[in-house]
């Protein structure tokens, strides 16, 4: 029996689409359970949004539970900041100082054939505030606000290598093509202000290149991608085409979106296309930011002191000082992500110190250390360190030993620190701790999908109901594993 014709036949109109069929059997009802399953998974719009026909993928959200933090800033050290160099202060590196270190796997780190002895740290370090943290003397004005921040010493990743490690950090996966955390926030939380990208990212402005990774570091992976990040541009105007041409302005504009609106509603209506509406969306973000954007990013609108207090005088750190004072500019006006790089692609023109750990990590410091003290200043008096939790890290750690041919140090992806502060953590607090000579996490190991449920936790997500279903499974930030570390919140 040949069955071709019956296989190709034009199927029923009342059988159109999976949604038709749900809209006629049981008389409705079956509609009725889908609308159910769709408002308890958050994907369901509002009256208002109905009754336009616009699903806005970037509109507020109500998070799985109260919390304090509602926007994030996050300061990435790129390159791998050394955490016995800055806040993970070991004395007996320095009595162990030329010694070799027994039992060590050449393996570790990145270059397998320049492992050296034990070195000390070539920094002082000194304690401050009521908590009492060591911090190293690079950092003399972060140093100063140590009883808001929350240290975990005992953070660890699985690769050596900067390409994925960056992924994995930004993305709880070794390998690309997945959504990063400023990606999984939006689309779990949206964005409080609709005129502005909800998820903004900056990167180096000396011209030290991108992160290794690129822009994969901030993309949205299988999320729409609506919710990836918006880079800044490192010279000239922060973001392209802001100004509309002479022709195009005012009415033309708005009647030209408003037709293309039309057109698209209309063949979406007839085809469910949800990508089709986030196109449409995305075009009129455009249209708004070019309304709000400019001023936001004009940092020349904040007073002399607060210009000063950042570092826009200081040639050393104007450059960082302007990211971040822009950061907390955007997330004062709702932008619900921002994350910020400090060095480029290259070694010593990032964080990444193999050959002389005092040039290169002191000049970092020297360009980071008073706009980011500046920014927890600032957030404070204003009363937004309460809801902006501020992270600061870098992809892995370094190595206690020193690297053959030179005074530094190699990658080390069993230790590194990362400090929280604001959004709810609790100030003065540290979690874990490396072995007596900083090369291990061997004390309350947090991992890298432990700091990202930290993170999600701290906005008030539950990491483990974040999800988005992709070729057949359902997929999460954490992936199968995760902990909060709860004794940093507050």
């Amino acid at each position: 029996m040949n069955l071709l014709p019956h296989w190709f036949a034009t199927p029923s109109p009342a059988f159109r689409s999976r949604r038709e069929f749900l809209r006629r059997a049981g008389s409705g009802c079956g509609l009725l359970a889908l609308a159910g399953l769709l408002e308890q998974q958050g994907l369901l719009g509002s009256t208002a949004q109905a009754a336009t026909g616009a699903l806005n993928p970037l509109a507020p959200r109500i998070a799985h539970f109260p919390a304090k933090a509602k926007s994030v800033i996050w300061l990435f050290l790129n390159g791998g900041p050394s955490q016995v160099d800055t806040w993970d202060y070991k004395p007996e590196l320095a009595a162990h100082d030329g010694q070799e270190l027994p039992g060590f796997d050449k393996n570790t780190g990145f270059f397998t054939e320049q492992v050296g002895p034990l070195m000390k740290s070539p920094f002082k370090f000194a304690q401050h505030g009521q908590s009492g943290t060591w911090a190293a003397e690079i950092f003399p004005a972060i140093s100063q606000h140590v009883d808001d921040m929350a240290f975990i010493h005992s953070c660890f990743t699985e690769t050596n290598n900067h390409s994925p490690a960056l992924f994995q950090i930004n993305t709880g996966m070794s390998r690309m093509g997945f959504p990063c955390v400023g990606a999984w926030v939006t689309y779990g939380l949206g964005s409080e202000n609709q005129n502005l990208p909800g998820f903004v990212v900056m990167y180096d402005t000396l011209g030290r290149g991108l992160p290794k990774g690129h822009a994969q570091n901030w993309g949205a992976g299988f999320l729409p991608g609506v919710f990836q990040g918006t880079a800044l541009n490192a010279q000239g105007a922060p973001i392209n085409n802001l100004a509309p041409p002479s022709d195009l302005a005012g009415e033309t504009q708005r009647a030209q979106l408003d037709l293309l609106r039309k057109l698209n509603a209309r063949q979406a209506a007839a085809t469910h296309d949800a990508d089709l509406s986030a196109r449409v969306e995305s075009f009129e973000l455009a249209y708004r930011m070019q309304m709000v954007a400019p001023e936001v990013l004009d940092i020349d609108r904040e007073p002399a002191n607060i210009r000063a207090l950042y570092g826009l005088d200081n040639p050393q750190c104007a450059h960082f000082a302007k990211q971040v004072l822009t950061a907390r500019r955007l997330v004062e006006n709702g932008v619900r992500f921002v994350q910020i790089y400090s060095g480029g692609m290259e070694n010593e023109r990032s964080w990444d110190g193999h050959a002389d750990i005092v040039k290169n990590h002191a000049g970092f410091a020297r360009e980071t250390d008073q706009p980011i003290a500046a920014l927890l200043t600032d957030l404070k008096q204003r009363g937004l360190l309460d809801s902006t939790l501020v992270v600061c890290n870098g992809e892995f750690g370094r190595l206690p030993i020193v690297q053959k041919g030179g005074t530094g140090r190699d990658h080390n992806p069993h230790a590194f620190t990362t400090w929280f502060a604001g959004g709810g953590v609790r100030g003065g607090t540290h979690y874990g701790a490396t072995d007596d000579l900083g090369h291990k996490a061997v004390e309350n190991r947090v991992s890298v999908n432990d700091l990202h449920a930290t993170i999600l936790h701290l906005l008030g997500i539950n990491h483990t109901e974040l999800t988005f279903k992709h070729n057949g499974r359902s997929f999460r930030l954490t992936d199968v594993a995760g902990n909060v570390v709860h004794p940093i919140i507050a």
